[in-house]
C-alpha cells in the first residue's frame, strides 16, 4: 500500500486519474509527465529504498505504473552454485595434476588449488562489477557461478545480475570497465603464483585422455619469460592455467558488444553509435572463425561460437543510462585506452586446441 508521501513523489512525473491495489501490488493509470529517463531517475532510487520495485508499460493504450514489493534475492542458489562450481572445478583440476579419477577417485582433493585459483579469478572479476554498481546506486547480485564439469575448465564462468536503471554514462563505464580490470589484475597475480610453482608429474599415455594444446598470450609470455623462462603450456602448473583463462575472459568480455563488458563501455562513449557496432562486429568475428576454421584449417571454432553468441546480444540497442549526456571525462577516457591495450595484449587468436 502506498502512502501519502509515495503518491507525492509519484504525483511530480506521472499524472494518473486511476488507482487500484491488489495486496503488495500498487497500480496507477495515467499518463508520464516526462520522458522515460526522467521518470525512472525520480522514482526507481525512491522506491528502491524502501524496498519496492516501479515499472512504468504501455497497455491497451494508456500507461500503467506499477509499484511492488521488491522480490529479495535468496543468497542460497549463490552459495549453492558455488559449492557445485568448487566441486566440477575441483574435479576438472584433479585430472590437470594427473589424477585418473576413475582408478583413484580418492585423489580428487589434488585438483582443490585449481579449483580456488580458477574461482578466485572468475569471482574477483564479477566482485569487481558488483561493488561498483552498489557504489553507484545501482542494485546488484552477488556472483551466480555455474558448474560445467567437462575439460579443461570445470565452469562455464560466473554472472551477476543487475536490478534497475543505470544513473549516468559515467556508472555505466565504471561497471563495465571494474570487472575485466579487477579480474585481470587478479589472473596476473594467480600466473605469477603458478609460474612459481613446479609442474606436475604426470604418467600418462597417448590415448588415456583428451589433451588440451594452449596458445599464449603476450602478457603470459612476457610473466614466463622472466618467472619461468622457456616454459611451455604442458609444462607449467595448473595454477598459471587458472591465470590464462583470466586473461581468455577479459578478451572475451571487452568486445565491445552489447551486454558484454565492453559494450557498456563503448555504450558510455561513444552513445548509441555502439549500437551500430554491435550489430556488426559479430558478423566479424563469426566470418573469421569460418575462414579460420575451414579455409586455413585452424582451431577457431571457439570464435564461431562467439560470434553467433554475441550477434543475439548486439541484436537490440543497448538500455540507456538515466544521464544520456554528460561524457565519460578524460581521466576515463584514458583509463579505456589502457584497458583495451590490456586486452589486446591477452588476445591470442586460436585459444584452444584439442
Amino acid at each position: 500500500m502506498l502512502e501519502p508521501a509515495d503518491l507525492d513523489v509519484i504525483k511530480k512525473v506521472f499524472s494518473y486519474y486511476d488507482m487500484k491495489e491488489d495486496g503488495d501490488v500498487t497500480r496507477l493509470y495515467g499518463e508520464p509527465l516526462a520522458d522515460s529517463n526522467v521518470l525512472y531517475g525520480s522514482l526507481y532510487p525512491y522506491f528502491a529504498g524502501r524496498k519496492k520495485d516501479v515499472t512504468v508499460q504501455r497497455q491497451l493504450g494508456e500507461y500503467v505504473l506499477t509499484v511492488r514489493k521488491a522480490k529479495e534475492d535468496n543468497i542460497w542458489i549463490n552459495v549453492a552454485l558455488a559449492i557445485m562450481t568448487l566441486i566440477s572445478t575441483t574435479v576438472v583440476g584433479s585430472m590437470l595434476y594427473g589424477v585418473d579419477i576413475f582408478k583413484d577417485p580418492f585423489l580428487i582433493y589434488m585438483g582443490i588449488p585449481f579449483a580456488l585459483a580458477i574461482m578466485t579469478v572468475l569471482g574477483s572479476h564479477e566482485l569487481g562489477h558488483y561493488i561498483v554498481s552498489k557504489k553507484n546506486g545501482i542494485d546488484a547480485t552477488l556472483p551466480y557461478f555455474i558448474p560445467f564439469p567437462i575439460p579443461p575448465i570445470g565452469t562455464m564462468g560466473a554472472i551477476i545480475r543487475q536490478k534497475g536503471p543505470v544513473p549516468s554514462r559515467k556508472a555505466l563505464f565504471d561497471v563495465g570497465i571494474s570487472g575485466p580490470l579487477v579480474g585481470l589484475a587478479v589472473a596476473i597475480v594467480i600466473t605469477i603464483i603458478g609460474l612459481m610453482l613446479p609442474a606436475p608429474v604426470i604418467n600418462a599415455q597417448p590415448g588415456d585422455a583428451t589433451y588440451f594444446k594452449l596458445q599464449t598470450p603476450l602478457l603470459f609470455d612476457f610473466l614466463a619469460g622472466i618467472l619461468h623462462p622457456g616454459a611451455s603450456m604442458d609444462s607449467i602448473n595448473p595454477i598459471a592455467f587458472a591465470g590464462w583463462v583470466g586473461m581468455l575472459v577479459t578478451v572475451l568480455n571487452m568486445i565491445p558488444i552489447g551486454q558484454l563488458d565492453g559494450g557498456h563501455v563503448a555504450r558510455a562513449i561513444l552513445g548509441e553509435l555502439s549500437d551500430r557496432i554491435s550489430r556488426i562486429l559479430p558478423m566479424l568475428i563469426f566470418g573469421f572463425g569460418l575462414y579460420a576454421t575451414f579455409v586455413m584449417n585452424m582451431p577457431a571454432e571457439i570464435w564461431i561460437f562467439w560470434g553467433l553468441l554475441t550477434s543475439i546480444m548486439g541484436s537490440s540497442p543497448h538500455p540507456k543510462p538515466l544521464d544520456d549526456v554528460k561524457s565519460i571525462g578524460l581521466p576515463r577516457a584514458v583509463l579505456c585506452v589502457i584497458g583495451f591495450g590490456l586486452t589486446i595484449l591477452c588476445f591470442t587468436p586460436f585459444p584452444i586446441t584439442m
